[in-house]
């Protein structure tokens, strides 16, 4: 039994200076990022490698079209390394840049193109949520079929996970807030997969421990106090991306997806919305099975009764983001169902590795729940 896989070499900086000398960025590198990021952190660092922000490509997060367009752009040149330093799209877009090229890339989310590795990757998370350094998973929005959706090859892992808190401190508040707590759903799916092992428990367990208890920290201190434990989000992050890309996630990530893809609700906030909801359902099935394990440790770090923890956390969550009923977002009612059909035909890589099996009537009565 496969108990644990880490591929990227991972490295921690305090500042953006010391990544750029160490890996000498320079002549036939290709550095995704923002003009936010780059101006400030890399610019004067940079010995000749060509640069490309994302955002020239549209805002949001990442979309087949978006992708197409940077590949077309890309045409014609060879890099020996790409170099992502951004957030979830930065990176998950970085990944699908590494391998061979294809003019559409709904061809490699139909599994119609064999990937190539044919760059080293280097990635430098810029919020404290996707974890995405350490994994091979590749989530854009394909603009044609109204839905989200990943793409999960060990092609796509990064050779090099990076990690500086220098660059995370700035993120604002609400993002902070959303990214993190997509660590912290990061965590808890991978912890109660059944593909979970004793050695991704521990990265799991520790990815809870640090964003729980920085959580109750921040409101106690308040919200300026985030960037004086920041480095314990970004290694929270870390650990639940590992976590996560040997385990998987589950229900939550699969019922965000459609809500994401159609009313382009940010990733983290689609799943912050169906975290308790999804994970009580669990809890409803099955209250002696794997869940009985995680509610006691959410309780401890809550200093609240194990069958009240759902409350507890919501009630810690809330105070740091309220969340909004789905329709406030714009979903209308018909599409309960046709958000159900679109996860169960789309999103059975992420629906096996719910804590407990999730029927068809288990994703209706969530998204009605939620409503």
């Amino acid at each position: 039994m496969k108990l644990l896989k880490i591929v990227p070499e991972i490295h921690k900086f305090d500042k953006a200076e010391e990544f750029m000398k160490f890996f000498n960025v320079g002549k036939g590198d290709y550095i995704l990022t923002n003009e936010f990021l780059y101006k400030p952190f890399l610019e004067k660092f940079n010995n000749g490698a060509d640069v490309v922000f994302q955002e020239k490509y549209g805002a949001g997060e990442p979309s087949d079209e978006m992708i197409n367009a940077i590949i077309k752009d890309m045409k014609g040149k060879e890099y020996k390394r790409i170099i992502a330093v951004g957030g979830g799209s930065v990176i998950d877009i970085a990944k699908l840049l590494n391998v061979n090229y294809t003019s559409d890339s709904l061809d490699l989310f139909d599994g119609k193109v064999t990937l190539v590795k044919n760059k080293e990757l280097i990635i430098v998370p810029t919020t404290c949520g996707t974890g995405s350094e350490v994994t091979n998973v590749s989530v854009a929005e394909l603009k044609s079929r109204h839905t989200k959706k990943g793409i999960a090859a060990d092609e796509l892992y990064p050779d090099y996970a990076v990690l500086i808190p220098e660059l995370v401190k700035g993120l604002p508040y609400k993002f902070f807030v959303t990214s993190s707590v997509d660590a912290l759903i990061h965590a808890s799916e991978s912890y109660v997969s059944p593909k979970a092992t004793p050695l991704t428990e521990i990265f799991s367990i520790k990815a809870i421990e640090l964003i729980l208890k920085g959580y109750i920290e921040i409101l106690e201190k308040g919200k300026d106090h985030r960037t004086e434990i920041i480095e314990n989000f970004v290694l929270g992050s870390n650990y639940a991306g590992i976590a996560f890309g040997n385990a998987g996630c589950g229900a939550v990530h699969a019922l965000s997806y459609p809500l994401g893809g159609n009313y382009h609700v940010p990733h983290g906030e689609a799943n912050y919305l169906f975290f308790t909801e999804i994970f009580k359902t669990y809890y409803k099935k099955n209250p002696k099975g794997k869940i009985k394990q995680l509610n006691k440790i959410l309780s401890d770090i809550l200093s609240c009764n194990t069958d009240s923890v759902y409350e507890n956390l919501s009630k810690v969550l809330d105070k740091l983001l309220p969340r909004k009923p789905l329709r406030e977002y714009g979903m209308k009612k018909e599409e309960i169902e046709t958000f159900t059909d679109a996860v169960i035909d789309g999103q059975q890589r992420l629906l096996v590795n719910s804590c407990e099996p999730f029927s068809r009537e288990d994703i209706i009565n969530t998204y009605k729940s939620l409503y």
